[in-house]
């Protein structure tokens, strides 16, 4: 194809780009197989792939010298298969770094799992990792389940805290970032100490958003999104109280299910016309609503809010229509927005978000973000798959690695109260080149957009079992003509999507 350079390739899952004349074995950044590589359809920087004479294990980071990797790695019995050629640049990288000062400013997924890489790629570099939090990096997509009792304080942790010491990663916990100095490469914090930096990495991550309605201050309002806000919440409530979310989003859903498992009388108001109006169309989104009202979760769609009433603490909800709902509790999932004042401030170029490169480096050739709080291509995913990607690609570069970003495909996989969810893509018919194939069966739902051949996207509720390939198709452009020929029902697409995956 013309202007496609042939020695990109893409991993459909978590978007690295690889250069060679063929795709690698496996992917260094999230382990996808040669299978979920495809050619680049976009016009990439060339790099040469000279012969390589090192290859790094991708388990261990065992380096092996020769011109074909071993029948098995002699540090962890790797096959042959889970090796990568090494540059010479990433070959010599760490007795360069030995020295390099990284300062990775939020401990979220992304900036973790940024630390991790640097460890890798750069073993020799001095790595701080701050958080603004006082407890040990966790698993803030589990917070709707300590919510609602399924998983422990203990359990939420992304590693113990002897974790990070043994890889030399300080972490420094209950530090706040004041102000950010690009000439001096140093950081302020709230305490007043300084900190230089050879490289900064912001994973600062985001913040929710909070509609301005009058009485969002009152007691006993609060938003989810750190533990410290589910600790509040759980000390708050307690059987039978009246509960009103704010939001039905995935967020606002799963913690009207958290709290409706505890027992209290749980409102959830949606200021669209259906659930989740960006990953369902509007069937998908009645028979998602059937289903929140089957667990005891009354539903207000179209819901306004105009005010939170009350004295000190609030008492009610009043909406835009005149009515007012009863609240001792109030929880507000409105969306967040990333955390790029500090950066804005100290001259680095912010939209959205910190705005990023292929190579997540930002306007300033020594800062580099990743996670909510960046912005690719004009798209802030805001979701963890992402982050953790962009923090590992955003470490290795840090490291002297050559890795790029090349975006990754907007879809929703996640289990909402209990019930199988998939979105990806194209849900709306633009016009009448659009093909959709839509079925109910035995109270699951199946949605296929197909747009030129090609499917676009794709909702499935109650059976994601074909969710992985229908990613795969997507992503990988494979022609659908030879079943739309058919004129197909669900059962022929599925049929399909079953042989070509």
């Amino acid at each position: 194809m013309p202007g496609i350079p042939s020695n990109a390739w893409i991993c459909g899952v978590c978007g690295y780009v690889h250069y060679g004349p063929e795709p690698p074995d496996e992917c260094p950044v999230c382990g996808a197989t040669q299978d979920m590589f495809e050619p680049s359809t976009e016009a990439l920087p060339a790099q040469e792939m000279p012969n390589a004479t090192q290859w790094r294990c991708l388990n261990c980071g065992y380096t092996h010298d020769g011109p074909k990797p071993p029948e098995a790695c002699p540090v962890c019995e790797a096959a042959a298969d889970l090796f990568e050629p090494c540059l010479p640049e990433a070959a010599s990288q760490p007795q360069k770094s030995s020295s390099l000062k990284v300062l990775i400013v939020g401990a979220g997924i992304a900036g973790v799992s940024a630390a991790e890489a640097l460890k890798k790629y750069a073993p020799g570099a001095e790595i701080r990792l701050i958080s603004k939090e006082n407890i040990l990096p966790y698993y803030r997509l589990n917070l709707t389940r300590y919510l609602a009792g399924e998983v422990q304080a203990g359990q939420l942790p992304l590693h113990p805290e002897n974790w990070y010491a043994e890889r030399q990663i300080e972490l420094m916990l209950g530090a706040e970032l004041r102000s950010i100095d690009l000439a001096g490469k140093q950081v302020a914090l709230r305490d007043g100490s300084q900190i230089e930096y050879d490289k900064l990495i912001l994973t600062a991550g985001s913040h929710p958003y909070v509609p301005p309605f009058p009485g969002s201050n009152r007691e006993n309002v609060t938003v989810l999104r750190t533990k410290a806000d589910a600790d509040e919440i759980l000390n708050a409530c307690h059987k039978d109280m009246h509960c009103v979310c704010i939001g039905g989003g995935l967020l606002g859903l799963e913690t009207a299910g958290a709290l409706a498992l505890r027992g209290l009388q749980v409102t959830l108001l949606e200021g669209f016309g259906w659930l989740l109006p960006r990953q369902l169309n509007q069937r998908a989104g009645l028979l998602l609503e059937e289903y929140v009202r089957s667990k005891s979760i009354s539903l207000r769609l179209n819901a306004q809010t105009q005010e939170l009433v009350g004295d000190e603490q609030v008492c009610g909800v009043l909406l835009k229509d005149g009515s007012t709902l009863p609240a001792d509790l109030v929880i507000i999932s409105t969306g967040v927005r990333s955390n790029s004042y500090l950066a804005r401030t100290a001259g680095i170029e912010v939209k959205n978000g910190v705005v990023v490169d292929n190579m997540l480096r930002t306007s300033h050739p020594d800062v580099f973000a990743a996670g909510d709080v960046a912005e690719h291509r004009g798209v802030v995913y805001g979701i963890w798959g992402p982050s953790q990607f962009q923090g590992s690609i955003a470490g290795m570069n840090v490291a002297g690695e050559k890795a790029e970003f090349a975006g990754v495909a907007r879809s929703n996989m996640l289990k909402v109260l209990g019930i199988d969810m998939f979105s990806i893509g194209q849900i709306v018919l633009e016009d009448a080149s659009y093909q959709a194939v839509e079925a109910e069966i035995d109270g699951r739902y199946y949605y296929y957009v197909f747009h030129d051949n090609y499917l676009v996207g794709s909702i499935l509720l109650g059976d994601t079992a074909l969710s992985a390939g229908v990613k795969n198709v997507i992503e990988k452009h494979i022609d659908c003509s030879k079943v739309l020929q058919k004129q197909p029902g669900v059962s022929e697409v599925l049929s399909f999507l079953g042989q070509v995956t």
